[in-house]
């Protein structure tokens, strides 16, 4: 006869007892199966940026634009102030980033489509350099070290890289939502996208919130397994769109802000941007930020956060000076395709478990996010192919043993470099470019000038120190010329058709009409009646 026993105040007999024994049992393995593994691989989610200006976040001092969720990363993860895109344009900062090399090396030296060499038919006095139109099939991608260690891979948004066979699924991206050949957006911000990559969605819909949402949906369903999900904005590229929702926002915070005199300044060769606040260019920095927040959300909500680096920047400069004119940059020079920190200075945040919150003056650039990535996941380096990049782990780690000092003091004591041989959309010039801690050299390739600033102390770039330091200046150059050499790195040639007269009239032209008529049409888009000149107005929920 079984013996009652008490359970809870109820009598139950032996074999129940056991019976509930199982059951808890069960339900207990079952509950530890679906708590993530103490041991699994990190995740990681690479979120790039189109021609976000290192000013254009409210926490990196913006008062006009509002970024919450992407200063959420900034303030919980590692913030590298000296962090730096490896070229002031698009496609050859790509490049860097899913290679580890630098763009002299692989040849990728302008925007993928840029006219190049005997093709070019302005008036300039070089011809700008011949460059690859795709990434070489012969170098692993940071995508593809990845997929070879057992990662999931996803790719969403601007690619730029190539057209057929170099495209995010010829590089290692097991998934790929919108990536193709064009570097912005065919359709504009409102579906219909006219994206071979994409199906449309609702009439109306905002392509960065429909990128979050693709994101954040491919996640969920590779939540089981460690993934490298690269979330590529074509957001705040050309064409300069948002609602009518946020312009009216934005609108009002301007008309809070004094009015500017001018919001243009003629620098060396074209009009720059001075100020922030333009509503429609506000309202795309917004929608990206929301299209990143559905994103983190979704990490949230999985319990996937801890276990997920997180890494944010941009390819380079804010459009200052080119490709709509929409923002400014101060305190830096310049903007997207110059040659000044406001081209190539970029928001650089790294959120990892493993490592460190807070600020960084290490200097740190686009090829490092492949060894990087690499060490933080117990990845093996592959130093063969990310030559360029260092592992920027010593500077987000609190180890003091003798190794972590010494790796820490390689990279306060490296040099970064530069080389865009070409003549930018925005005014940029071809030229070099060498940062050796607080010293940055310029080389001009059309006069074989050179401009030293001490970046620490000139942050603005107006004071050209070379004649002042003659011995930095030459031992910079040198190393800077060295370097050239040692990648290959293709050159600009003479233009026999080169006219000065042509170009002294061009000058004219750019202070006398151009100028003015920036000015109008940038206080156009502030007036109550403003409506956008393309018909692509929408008035939808953000």
């Amino acid at each position: 006869m079984l013996r009652l026993l008490y359970l809870e105040n109820t009598p139950i007999t032996l074999l129940g007892f056991l019976t509930v024994l199982w059951a808890s049992f069960i339900n207990s393995a079952n509950a530890i199966a679906k708590q993530p593994e103490a041991n699994k691989r990190p995740n990681v989610l690479f979120i790039l940026a189109d021609d976000l200006g290192w000013k254009d976040l409210s926490n990196e001092g913006s008062t006009f634009y509002e970024s919450p969720y992407i200063d959420r990363i900034a303030n919980e993860g590692m913030k590298f102030t000296r962090g730096y895109a490896t070229c002031q344009v698009c496609s050859p900062s790509r490049a860097s980033i899913m290679t580890g090399k630098y763009p002299a090396r692989l040849q990728i030296t302008d925007w993928i489509g840029a006219a190049m060499g005997k093709q070019w038919d302005r008036n300039t006095k070089l011809l700008p350099a011949v460059y690859r139109h795709h990434l070489p099939q012969e170098d692993t991608t940071i995508a593809e070290a990845f997929q070879q260690s057992g990662y999931e891979t996803f790719f969403a948004g601007k690619w730029h890289l190539g057209d057929e066979g170099s495209f995010p699924e010829d590089h290692g991206f097991g998934t790929n939502v919108g990536g193709h050949h064009r570097g912005s957006p065919p359709g504009g911000y409102f579906c219909p996208y006219d994206n071979p990559k994409m199906t449309d969605g609702e009439k109306g819909e905002l392509l960065p919130l429909r990128l979050g949402h693709e994101t954040a949906d491919w996640i969920e369903a590779n939540q089981d397994k460690p993934f490298f999900a690269f979330l590529s904005f074509y957001s705040v590229h050309a064409p300069i769109q948002s609602t009518k929702a946020l312009w009216k926002k934005y609108r009002a915070k301007a008309a809070e802000q004094t009015p500017p005199e001018i919001r243009f300044l003629i620098d060396r060769t074209s009009p720059v941007r001075q100020v922030q606040d333009n509503p429609l260019y506000a309202g795309m920095v917004e929608s990206m930020d929301d299209g990143v927040g559905i994103v983190l959300e979704k990490l949230d909500r999985l319990g996937l956060t801890e276990n997920t680096i997180i890494v944010f920047t941009s390819d380079n400069g804010g459009v200052s000076a080119g490709d709509g004119k929409a923002t400014s940059n101060l305190p830096l020079r310049g903007g997207k395709g110059r040659q000044w920190e406001g081209g190539i200075r970029e928001p650089f945040y790294i959120l990892w478990s493993g490592g460190r919150s807070g600020t960084t003056d290490v200097l740190a650039t686009g090829t490092d996010f492949y060894p990087t990535l690499l060490d933080m996941c117990d990845l093996p380096a592959r130093s063969n192919q990310h030559v360029d990049g260092r592992s920027l782990v010593p500077a987000m780690i609190t180890n003091s043993d003798d190794q972590s000092l010494a790796d820490l003091d390689q990279l306060n004591k490296r040099s970064l470099f530069w080389h865009y041989p070409h003549y930018g959309n925005q005014g940029g010039e071809p030229s070099s470019i060498i940062r050796k801690g607080d010293w940055k050299l310029i080389l001009y390739h059309e006069e074989d000038a050179i401009e030293l600033y001490n970046v620490a102390d000139d942050i603005g770039e107006q004071i050209d120190v070379a004649p002042k330091y003659p011995e930095k200046t030459v031992t910079m150059k040198a190393e800077l010329d060295d370097w050239l050499l040692e990648t290959n790195a293709a050159m600009p040639t003479q233009n026999p058709k080169f006219s000065s007269e042509s170009l002294a009239n061009a000058k004219v032209r750019i202070r006398e009409k151009e100028l003015p008529k920036l000015e109008r049409a940038h206080a156009k888009i502030l007036e109550a009646d403003f409506q956008p000149p393309q018909g692509w107005w929408e008035d939808i929920a953000k």
